[in-house]
């Protein structure tokens, strides 16, 4: 099993603009395949040194991962993405 983990900053870090990519997020649920379990938080303290979402997946291999990247339904996450973040930073590791 990987365990793939990224964190998001966003560039409006307004409650309404990280509702809107946690929703963006979220709908990737039961819509991929490769994806065994997905979770989507907000941060709670919302310090400057916070980042506003993290999103956890989990899939059964590499290659599953691999799919998970390419899906139609995550590329069109990837575009949303890439318009309101800042930074993001990410961890694949094995479990």
């Amino acid at each position: 099993m990987i365990k793939h983990i990224v964190f998001f900053k966003l560039k409006d870090r307004s409650p309404e603009s990280v509702a809107a990519t946690v929703a963006v997020l979220r709908n990737m649920e039961g819509k991929i395949p490769e994806l065994l379990a997905i979770e989507v938080g907000t941060d709670l303290l919302r310090s400057e040194r916070s980042f506003d979402i993290a999103l956890v997946t989990e899939v059964a291999s590499l290659e599953d991962l691999q799919a998970y990247q390419v899906h139609p339904v995550h590329k069109e996450v990837i575009t949303h993405i890439n318009e309101v973040k800042e930074l993001s930073y990410s961890v694949d590791y094995e479990i």
